[in-house]
C-alpha cells in the first residue's frame, strides 16, 4: 500500500476504532499492579532507519529488565534491519504485511492472537500518533501501555486508552524521546517522565562480517563494474523514497556528481530497484564510464553495508541510508535535511554531517501533521543547499581533490 492509502485507513478506521477502545476502557479499566513486566512488547512498524534510531532503547529495557523476555510487532519488509542489530531473539518478532490490505488485515488478526497467546505485560508504542499501532496496544491486553499522547496539544486522536502517555517532544531526538518511552514503564510523574532518562552510554554496534565476505563483495561488485576499480569511490542516494519532498534536487545531483568525476572519483547511484530510473537519470547525465547504477544491485541490507566498506563518502538524502552508515566504522556521510530535521532525526553515526536550512516554515513534516506536508512542492529549505557548498564539506571530509597525476584514467567499457 501506498502512503496516502495508509493514512487513509489510519485516518477513517482509526479514529472510530480508537474511540471505540476507549469507552471499553473506561468500562473494563485494568490498572498495572506494579510488577515489574515479565514480557515487553515494542511496536515500531515505521521506517527502517528508525530501527536504528532505536537501538539504545532496546539495551536499555534489557539492562532495566534483564529477566523480561522482549518481542517487537514491526512490518515485515523491515525486519532484516532489526535481525542486522542482534537486540532481539528472532523468534520474538512479530510481522505484518503492509503490501496490501487484504495482507495487512489478516497479519493483524494473528498478531493480536498470538499476542493475547503470549500474555504481554507491556507495550512500548514507538510510533507518533499513528492510531493502528496504539490499537494493537489496547488489543495486546497489556496492562502497562506507553506510547506517545497529544495531552493538551494538537496532535492526532490516538483515544485515551494509553496509561503511560509520554509527552511528544520535537525538540528532542528521538533516541532520546525513545529512552523517555522506556523510562515511562517505571516513572512515578504526572504525566510520566518528567525526569531525564538516565544517559545511554553504548555505541551504536558496527556490523560484523564473516571472512572473506567483504572481499568477495567487493570482488564481485568490481567484475560487474571494472571501472570504478582502483578509484575512491563516492556513493550518491538521490531518492526521496516515499516521501520525494524530502529529495535534494536532481539537477544539483547532477552537478555534484560530475564534480566528483572531474576530481577522479568514481560514482555509484545507490537505492531499491524502484529507484532505478531515477539514478539512471543521474548516470545518462554524467555519460562516464565511472559513474555507475547500482540501485536495486544490493540483495539486502546486509550487502548494501557491506558495499559501504568499499565507499569513501555517502552522500545522502535523509532516509535509510543515512542511519544505516552508523553500523559501518565511521563512513563518512553527508546528509541533507529540509522538510524533516536533524534535531529529530540525526544519524547516530560519529562521523555524520547533516545539511539543514531551517527556513520559516521547516520542518514541515511532522508527527502532528501525520508527515503529509502543506508545502506546494517547492522544497526551497533543500533547493538552497549549494553543490558547492556539498563540495566545500566533501573535501573536508575525505580530503582535496586527487591531485591529476594520481587519477587512474577512465577504461572504455567498450575494450573489455
Amino acid at each position: 500500500m501506498n502512503i496516502k492509502t495508509q493514512r487513509a485507513i489510519d485516518r477513517y478506521l482509526g479514529v472510530p476504532i480508537c474511540a471505540l477502545l476507549s469507552g471499553l476502557n473506561r468500562v473494563f479499566y485494568n490498572e498495572p499492579d506494579g510488577v515489574p513486566p515479565n514480557k515487553i512488547l515494542v511496536i515500531l512498524l515505521s521506517e527502517m532507519g528508525s530501527l536504528v534510531l532505536a537501538q539504545p532503547m532496546f539495551m536499555r529495557l534489557k539492562q532495566q529488565y534483564p529477566e523480561a523476555s522482549i518481542h517487537v510487532l514491526m512490518f515485515a519488509k523491515n525486519r532484516e534491519v532489526l535481525d542486522l542489530l542482534e537486540v532481539i531473539p528472532p523468534e520474538n518478532v512479530l510481522t505484518l504485511d503492509d503490501s496490501s490490505l487484504k495482507g495487512l488485515v489478516k497479519d493483524s488478526l494473528w498478531a493480536i492472537r498470538r499476542m493475547r497467546q503470549l500474555k504481554i505485560d507491556a507495550v512500548i508504542d514507538c510510533e507518533l500518533f499513528a492510531r493502528i499501532s496504539s490499537i494493537f496496544s489496547y488489543l495486546s491486553g497489556a496492562a502497562f501501555r506507553v506510547g506517545f499522547h497529544p495531552h493538551t496539544q494538537e496532535g492526532l486522536y490516538r483515544g485515551s486508552f494509553i496509561n503511560r502517555p509520554v509527552i511528544y517532544n520535537p525538540y528532542r531526538h528521538l533516541t532520546q524521546q525513545f529512552l523517555s518511552l522506556a523510562a515511562a514503564l517505571e516513572s512515578l510523574t504526572s504525566p510520566p517522565n518528567k525526569l531525564f532518562p538516565p544517559p545511554y552510554t553504548g555505541k551504536t554496534p558496527v556490523l560484523e562480517f564473516a571472512k572473506g565476505e567483504l572481499e568477495a563483495v567487493h570482488k564481485e561488485l568490481h567484475n560487474l563494474y571494472p571501472t570504478i576499480q582502483g578509484k575512491k569511490l563516492v556513493l550518491i542516494y538521490p531518492s526521496g523514497g516515499i516521501l520525494p519532498i524530502r529529495a535534494w534536487p536532481l539537477k544539483n545531483y547532477f552537478q555534484l556528481c560530475q564534480t566528483l568525476l572531474d576530481e577522479g572519483y568514481a560514482v555509484a547511484i545507490i537505492g531499491m530497484q524502484s529507484d532505478r530510473a531515477i539514478a539512471q537519470e543521474v548516470v545518462d547525465h554524467c555519460s562516464d564510464p565511472r559513474c555507475v547504477n547500482l540501485a536495486g544491485y544490493t540483495k539486502s541490507v546486509r550487502h548494501l553495508l557491506a558495499v559501504f566498506h568499499r565507499a569513501s563518502l555517502l552522500v545522502t538524502n535523509d532516509g535509510g541510508p543515512g542511519q544505516f552508515a552508523a553500523l559501518t566504522p565511521q563512513l563518512p556521510t553527508i546528509i541533507f535535511f529540509g522538510p524533516e530535521t536533524p534535531l529529530l532525526y540525526k544519524s547516530l553515526g560519529s562521523n555524520a554531517y547533516c545539511f539543514h536550512r531551517a527556513l520559516p516554515c521547516s520542518p514541515c513534516l511532522t508527527a502532528y501533521n501525520h508527515r503529509a506536508s502543506p508545502c506546494d512542492g517547492d522544497n526551497q529549505c533543500l533547493k538552497q543547499i549549494s553543490p558547492e557548498q556539498v563540495m566545500t564539506k566533501v573535501h573536508e571530509m575525505i580530503g582535496e581533490p586527487i591531485p591529476p597525476e594520481d587519477r587512474v584514467a577512465a577504461i572504455d567499457p567498450q575494450a573489455l
